[in-house]
């Protein structure tokens, strides 16, 4: 598929009376974003993509995330099993931990433009509440209620009405953070989520238990 093809297919938004609308003839937003578009991904440059990360990049264990924001089990994992590994791993200096949006469907991929319009300061901080809000912000009656929904999470981030408008009608960025995430999941081979990626090892969801496992033999190789 042609560069421009990707770019009408998943990059193509504007803001049209301060809500979101996907240019995709129609379709639902929450139309899985066909993977066949990840032959094209090479052309895009996606250099300006920000990784987005916690703790020291030195650390002797990296972790890397691969989530949706639209996924359940990556809601409950940030909410219940990150937090015990950031505590107990990340702001000790023993992981860096990597993580990385996944984007299965359009709500997905507009979250991730929310969370990153705050920079990497706020990033984190937009991601918590994103998922804290899961089931709220991806109930409405169209795309654009799921939009303005996302908005509000934006602004109770401090964000106001330009930042928000700039962000949700970057149609490069999003051609470029859709490209980077071809690249990753194809080097990964990441079909769902959450999955990680423990010093170049893949792991599908588990719990803090089974997770400090991991953590605990890779700290000791």
């Amino acid at each position: 598929m042609a560069r421009n093809s990707l770019f009408a297919l998943v990059a193509a938004v504007l803001v049209a009376g301060g809500a979101l609308w996907a240019l995709q003839g129609g379709q639902p937003a929450t139309t899985p974003i066909p993977a066949a578009n990840a032959q094209s991904s090479g052309d895009v440059d996606t250099s300006g993509i920000a990784e987005m990360t916690v703790g020291d990049p030195e650390a002797p264990v990296e972790v890397i995330e691969y989530a949706s924001f639209t996924c359940p089990h990556c809601a409950t994992f940030h909410e219940t099993v990150f937090p015990q590994i950031e505590e107990n791993y990340v702001d000790t200096g023993k992981v860096h931990f990597v993580y990385r949006e996944v984007y299965f469907d359009r709500y997905g991929l507009w979250a991730g433009m929310v969370a990153r319009c705050g920079g990497a300061d706020r990033y984190f901080g937009i991601v918590d509440m994103i998922y804290e809000r899961q089931r709220e912000w991806t109930q409405g009656e169209d795309a654009a209620q799921v939009v303005q929904n996302l908005r509000k999470i934006g602004k109770v981030a401090g964000l106001d009405d330009s930042q928000l408008d700039a962000c949700l009608s970057d149609a490069g960025k999003a051609e470029a953070l859709y490209a980077l995430y071809q690249k990753n999941a194809e080097m990964h081979d990441i079909n769902s989520t959450p999955s990680f990626v423990i010093d170049g090892e893949k792991f599908s969801n588990m719990s803090y238990a089974d997770f400090a496992e991991t953590l605990d033999e890779k700290l000791a190789e």
